[in-house]
This record gives structure tokens, sequence and C-alpha cells, in this order.
């Protein structure tokens, strides 16, 4: 299916933010577009706001002076509906109230031409009740950019129960056309980033409520040793909490309340509390002249063990021996042994995060999971109020002869990145299963979408296919209530690895 063709018109409706930088995206491909809002001048303020940055490009070196005004000459404000008669594409961008882009698209579907593909951006509604108004659906979709759009490659395509092939096919060849990267998936709650990406924050969340650790320390967790590229608490922060938690409470009302998508509670307070984020002043952090960042829980330098015994196998965390002896440390391996852990000269244990906690194990230090244990830079710990004091200071000292920072935080069964990379893992399997999409379309969403260091799928294959399964199924022993309850694809993924006598390939 060919794109919608350059010379055609591409219009936007809602000159926000959003609508905006749609328009650019088109104007700069090629397209003459024709911006309109029901706000009186604001269509006119929007071309403003679009040269001023076409400008900007110039200065940069990214747009010659000539292209900048043969884009403007393209670009218009329209007052009237009716002017969009001639459009091949109409996107929406406006408030995010389902009665309000109905009643648009009804007036849209008596004044363009059959071919005409409809568009909405939105983030939060349902595609299939928006087109449930029209007469023929069958070209109706959704268009869900990221902001800012100009910036951002990710574009999710997504088809409502009405929707046709050939029109999501178009749709897809056009935004490939405007040099992003589609990925298709059904009309479901979040689509796939807004879906597959609530536990990024909401275990994060869990884990300061259950009091394990400030948000600080929890962000650098995630960065420095998950390799996300910011934490959930300074994201959240710039998102907007009130923007982050509406979306996170839509998507649970749409699931009907599943405890996977359950909102915190936390952050609840500190919406109703105007503590918006950045443009408030304060979230979970401060900001504006004179504000200072908390550090991160860091524990002080502690001497290593000369030597250490590794029972089994680590698993994901392999690599660690290899780093332990480079760093002079003497290691013993055990290999028949049927553990997982490292054996302290305390005679403690230093266990991988499993979805269970140091007080069911006498003298048990969790460490926390890594991206790659080579370039990650800090690395957590849990342990109770039973673990050895001396099983403790080994166990730090250890990560910090291999160069990592060590936080220190309570006692949380699956710590920080395990619990939430086990989630994510779980959430993209339960996604592709029920044909959201393709394990490539939603790992490719997540990289884009949300700068995700791996896509889940990708990542639950490196870990092996039972990998999540087990850390959730542990959870869920501990925390019941369903939140962590291992999907049924999950479950089948395990049973198949089991069977198949463990490969991860």
């Amino acid at each position: 299916m060919t794109a919608v063709a350059s010379h055609r018109i591409v219009a936007v409706v809602g000159t926000g933010t959003m609508g905006q930088g749609i328009a650019q995206v088109a104007l700069v491909a090629g397209h003459p577009v024709l911006l309109h809002d029901t706000v009186p001048d604001r269509a006119e303020q929007a071309v403003g706001a679009i040269t001023a940055r076409l400008d900007r490009l110039v200065e940069k070196g990214r747009l010659t002076a000539a292209e900048r005004d043969t884009a403007c000459g393209r670009l218009a404000a329209v007052a009237d509906l009716a002017e969009l008669a001639d459009a091949a594409l109409v996107i929406e961008a406006i408030v995010e109230r389902l009665p309000v882009k109905q009643e648009l698209f009804a007036a849209l579907e008596r004044l363009v031409a059959e071919d005409c593909l409809l568009a909405t951006n939105t983030s939060s509604l349902s595609v299939t009740a928006i087109a449930s108004v029209l007469k023929h659906p069958g070209r109706f979709l959704g268009l869900h950019f990221f902001n800012p759009a100009p910036l951002l490659p990710l574009v999710e395509v997504v088809s409502g129960f009405a929707t046709d092939e050939p029109s999501a096919a178009r749709a897809r060849a056009t935004a490939k056309a405007w040099g992003k990267t589609p990925v298709r998936c059904t009309d479901t709650p979040g689509f796939i980033v807004n879906r597959i990406a609530r536990p990024f924050y909401a275990e994060a969340f869990a884990v300061y409520e259950e009091r394990g650790a400030d948000p600080a320390t929890i962000d650098a967790v995630l960065r420095e040793s998950g390799g996300f590229r910011m934490g959930p608490f300074e994201l959240t922060d710039l998102i907007g909490q009130d923007v982050n938690e509406a979306v996170t409470h839509s998507v649970w009302e749409s699931f009907f309340q599943d405890p996977k998508f359950r909102p915190s509670l936390a952050q609840r307070r500190l919406v109703e509390s105007g503590l918006h984020g950045r443009k408030s002043g304060r979230g979970w952090y401060a900001y504006g002249e004179g504000a200072t960042r908390p550090s991160p829980h860091t524990a002080p330098a502690t001497e290593p063990p000369s030597e250490i015994t590794v029972e089994g196998d680590l698993g994901p965390a392999g690599e660690l021996v290899a780093m332990f002896r480079e760093a002079g440390v003497a290691v013993r391996e055990d290999e028949e042994d049927a553990g997982c852990r490292i054996v302290l000269p305390s005679g403690g244990q230093l266990v991988l995060a499993d979805g269970q906690t140091s007080a069911e194990f006498r003298d048990v230090v969790y460490f926390d999971l890594a991206l790659d244990y080579r370039t990650a830079t800090r690395v957590a710990l849990s342990a109770s109020e039973v673990t050895g004091w001396e099983t403790l200071r080994q166990s730090i000292g250890l990560f910090q002869r291999i160069g990592k920072k060590v936080s220190v935080i309570g006692d949380v069964p699956g710590m920080i990145v395990a619990r939430t990379v086990a989630m994510l893992v779980d959430l993209a399997a339960d996604a592709v299963a029920k044909g959201v999409a393709s394990a490539e379309d939603i790992d490719t969403a997540m990289r884009l979408g949300v700068n995700y260091p791996l896509g889940p799928v990708e990542w639950g294959r490196r870990l092996g296919r039972s990998w999540a399964h087990e850390l959730l199924d542990e959870l869920h022993a501990r925390v019941p209530g369903g939140r962590y309850a291992p999907s049924l694809a999950l479950y089948r993924q395990s049973y198949v690895h089991q069977e198949k006598g463990g490969t991860t390939s």
C-alpha cells in the first residue's frame, strides 16, 4: 500500500503542542498542511509557532532558508471545518473527551472525500468507540505520535474493531514516508507503550510505599543498574504527576480494575496536594532556584572478602564470577551444587533477587538484577533484621571491589530492577499472546517510545524463558491479590522451556 502522496493536503484539527508537532512533521515531509481549531485565533498562532520552529531549524543547519520558505508557503490556518474538504488525511489532536471527538469526526465524514483517511492522536480513548458514530468506520484509525512529535520517531498505528487493513497499511506507509517508525497494534487500553510501561512506574512506587527505599535511591538503581535513561520518579515529575496518574488510572479502569495496573496511592496523594512535578515547582523532588536533588543511599567503603564460594549457576548474574576473579577475589566454584548462590566467609549467602525475602532465611543478602553487570555502576542489596552484619558488610565490600556503588535497601521481595523487568516481560508476553502487537513491534515501541535499553520480549529471552515466571510466582505467593500472578502466556513459555530441557533460544 502506498503512502498519502506528498502533494495531497494533510489537515490537523487541534493546534496545541501535539497538533503543532504533527503538522510540522507533515509539512517538512512536503505536504500542504491546513490547521483548524475551534478556539478563535489559535490556528493562526500555531502557524506562527511552527514558522518559528522552522526558523530555528535553519539556524541549526537542519533546513535551508529556501526549504523553510517553501514549507511556510504550504502552511495555512482555516476558520471553517468545511475548508478541510480536499484533505487526504485528517489527524485530530483535540481534548481527550469521547463525545467531542465523536462529534468532530461525524462532521468530518460528511465533508471529506471517500478516500480520505481519518485519524485520532488519542492516547487514552478507544479508537473503536470514537469510530462508532461513523457510517464508514473502515477508514478510521489511531495515529498516536509521541511528544515532541518532530523529534520522537515512534508512531503507534492503531486499528479499531472496524478499521480495514488497506487503511491501516496506508497509514503505516505514510508515517514511514514521514521518516517515522510505525508499529501496528490493535485497539487496547494504552495501546502498546502506555499499556506495557505501567510497571516501570508502579513497581518503583510500590517499593517506596513498602518503605524499601527513597525516590532518589530507586531512580539511581534503575538508571545505573537497570540501564534506564531516567528513573520513574524523575520521569513522572517531567511528564507531570497529574498526567501520568491520569493515564495509569485510565488504563486500570479500562482493564476493569485489573490489579496488574493498580494505581499508586502515594502518587494520588502527590496529585491531590498539587505537587505535579517540574511544572508546579515540586513533585517527588523540588525544582526552581536553590533546589537541590537528594543523593541516593550509597554505602561507605567496606573491606571485601578475600575468597568466596559460588554454588551452582548464577544465571543472569553469571558474569560476576569472572569479574570477582579479575578483581583479585579467590573464587571456588561448586558446579554440582543445585543452588545458585554465593557463600561468603561469614557463612552467609548472597543471592540474586528471586521474589523471596531475606527474612525467610537466616543470614541471606539479596542483590538486584543488572542489565549488564560489567557496565552497571551501582548495585542494590537488601537485608532484613535477621541478616548478620558481617554477611551484609562482606556483600557490600564484594561489589565495591568490582567498582560498583552499593545501595542497601529494605527487605523487598524481588527488589527493584528484577521485579520491574519481570513485570515488563510478563505484560509484553501477555500482549503478544492476545494479538495486541507482534513481539518485534512491542520491542520497537518500548525502545523508541520510552527509551528502554532493551525491548521486554528480548529482555525476557536473554534472562531465560522461565526466569520472569519463577520470580513473579514467588512474588505472588508473598503478595497475593493477582498483581504478580504470572500470565498464562508466561506460564506457557516457562512450561515449554522446562519441557525442552532449559533452552533459552
